[in-house]
């Protein structure tokens, strides 16, 4: 089993106060012959419910010194998931979450914006330290 991901309590407690209700820490499922663990070794996955929406966050940090390779990893592991998640629960909706300052850095740069309008990946901004979710980006 990895390693929880540095924020993921923050961000669980986030989901929490903005009344979701956590089903699955982690989600686990198969797809074909693969077992998949939406988690956080710098990630876990948090599935939550609410109002009859279903949604799965998979949890990043972007605290290594390189910015981009951490988001060749998020992407990598979001593109997979979701493909997965898609054939085995059509009705759970994938985000990736990430930190508020990497989201005001990283996120802010031209690629990484055409990277997450081409590949249509969904964001939970969070903040780690007061635990909240600072915005939803579809």
């Amino acid at each position: 089993m990895s390693a929880k991901d540095i924020f993921h309590e923050a961000v669980k407690q986030a989901l929490q106060k903005e009344q979701w209700v956590i089903t699955d820490d982690p989600l686990k499922f198969k797809f074909g012959n693969v077992n998949f663990q939406i988690d956080l070794g710098a990630e876990r996955l948090v599935a939550a419910e609410r109002a009859g929406e279903k949604i799965a966050v998979e949890i990043k940090s972007f605290l290594n010194p390189s910015a981009i390779t951490d988001f060749y990893g998020a992407l990598g592991q979001f593109l997979s998931y979701r493909l997965a998640l898609k054939a085995t629960e059509p009705e759970r909706v994938l985000y990736l979450a990430v930190p508020v300052d990497a989201y005001r850095t990283f996120f802010q740069l031209e690629f990484t914006q055409t990277v997450v309008q081409i590949y249509q990946v969904l964001l939970v901004v969070y903040d780690p330290v007061n635990e909240v979710i600072v915005q939803w980006i579809k």
